[in-house]
């Protein structure tokens, strides 16, 4: 098995980017189900931590610019480890996240292996 990055990135800055209370209420459960269901197949690697769309981005000559994506409007929404046999089957488990009906995408990226 290896390991998957299943980042969530979403709108964060747009007028229409915070969703309603009713958008949140009803994209709560699903979400839980969803991580739920990964959990019960033991896939579950760390569960699912939201994030802030400040952030920080420090460059050489100890340069520090806000971001990470001032030019644009999408930042991570939340960052997640799975395990899965292949990118196939990641993506697989990536398309069943519920917060893709609401605009979000899911970025896939597996770890490479140190040795």
């Amino acid at each position: 098995m290896n390991e998957f990055a299943l980042i969530i990135r979403r709108d964060m800055i747009s007028k229409d980017a915070t969703p309603s209370p009713e958008q949140m209420q009803a994209a709560i459960k699903p979400f839980q189900d969803w991580i739920g269901g990964i959990a019960a197949q033991n896939k579950l690697v760390a569960p699912p931590k939201r994030w802030d769309s400040d952030g920080r981005v420090v460059k050489e000559d100890n340069v520090v610019t806000n971001g990470p994506y001032v030019e644009i409007k999408e930042s991570v929404g939340g960052l997640f480890l799975i395990r899965a046999e292949n990118y196939e089957e990641a993506v697989e488990i990536a398309k069943g996240c519920p917060i893709l009906k609401w605009g979000a995408s899911v970025e896939v990226r597996m770890a490479v292996p140190t040795e």
